[in-house]
């Protein structure tokens, strides 16, 4: 689908209107934008607009980083927006002229209908042109990297708070899982980060000088998200150790257990071992009392064998 705005010179917004009638004089700026459009509607790039193949490509065919290439006599974006499920990035272009931008997506995006309706319903910004469209793309895109940021938070606070009633391997599962999201995201936002640099310190951007401040607000915000991420994997990686040394004390507690009653049971078995040697002559064997005077010498043995790792420490750990 493409759809239309024209903002005329009396600053009047025309909608839909046909590829012919752009180029009139009365016509100050306008943008098209192609949301998941069809092989026929991706032509026009080529076959109207006459952009470069390679920016042609990108759009069409391959998932980029955001970056900014400068062209004659256009300027073209990548920005990545972000899948809300599986934040995976998503490739929006943009072909960005003194009067024109056209915008390129595969997916049906609120980023990209939020901004479209600002437009519409704010006649102020009719002449703030092209950089003024990048503008709000942008700050749109952003703004949503904020609630997949604060859900990945939220997760890391309820295992924090309530993380010890779960068995151990499946908190490690979940932290794993938030680690792989986190790095999704890490990928995402610091692209986006130096792309914002970029946009800021060029100085092929003439048009974008306007609004230099509005950028820079959008640049402070991705700061934001990449030390808010930094902090969460630092919280990550914090957990996972923690869960591992809780993990390792238990089998260290587990394994010292094990430790004593072998312990314990080395000379009881050692005992039975001799007297259940097959000698014929053992004296031992004669003894009236032998069988309960063993069980007696063995009880003693176990019982002061215990005390002693007792005193030691051991059951204390």
């Amino acid at each position: 689908m493409i759809r239309t705005i024209a903002i005329t010179k009396d600053l009047k917004p025309i909608y839909d209107l046909p590829l012919s009638d752009l180029s009139k004089e009365n016509i100050l700026w306008y943008w098209m934008d192609f949301n998941n459009p069809t092989q026929e509607e991706s032509s026009l790039l080529e076959t109207y607009f006459h952009f470069h193949h390679l920016a042609i490509e990108d759009s069409i065919f391959s998932l980029n980083s955001p970056k900014v290439d400068y062209y004659n006599d256009y300027n073209y974006f990548i920005l990545n927006a972000l899948d809300e499920f599986t934040l995976d990035p998503i490739e929006v272009s943009l072909f960005v002229g003194s009067n024109y931008i056209v915008s390129y997506h595969n997916a049906e995006l609120k980023e990209i209908d939020e901004a479209w309706e600002r437009v519409k319903i704010n006649e102020k910004n009719f002449l703030k042109g092209p950089a003024y469209i990048v503008h709000q793309i942008l700050d749109n895109i952003v703004d949503y990297y904020f609630p997949a940021t604060n859900q990945i938070e939220d997760k890391l606070n309820k295992i924090e708070a309530y993380g010890m009633k779960k068995p151990i391997y499946k908190l490690m599962d979940e932290v794993f899982e938030i680690r792989s999201d986190l790095l999704k995201l890490r990928k995402v936002v610091n692209s986006m980060r130096d792309l914002l640099y970029r946009i800021l310190n060029s100085e092929r951007l003439e048009d974008f000088n306007e609004h230099r401040l509005y950028f820079s607000d959008i640049h402070d915000h991705l700061i934001k998200l990449s030390d808010m991420i930094a902090s969460n994997r630092e919280m990550t990686s914090d957990m996972r150790d923690n869960y591992m040394s809780i993990n390792s004390s238990r089998m260290n507690k587990n394994m010292m257990v094990l430790t004593v009653m072998s312990s314990i049971f080395i000379p009881l078995t050692f005992i039975v071992g001799v007297y259940g040697m097959n000698f014929r002559y053992m004296p031992e064997l004669d003894l009236k009392y032998g069988y309960f005077v063993v069980w007696l010498l063995m009880a003693i043995i176990a019982l002061e064998m215990f005390l002693w790792f007792k005193r030691k420490g051991w059951f204390d750990i």
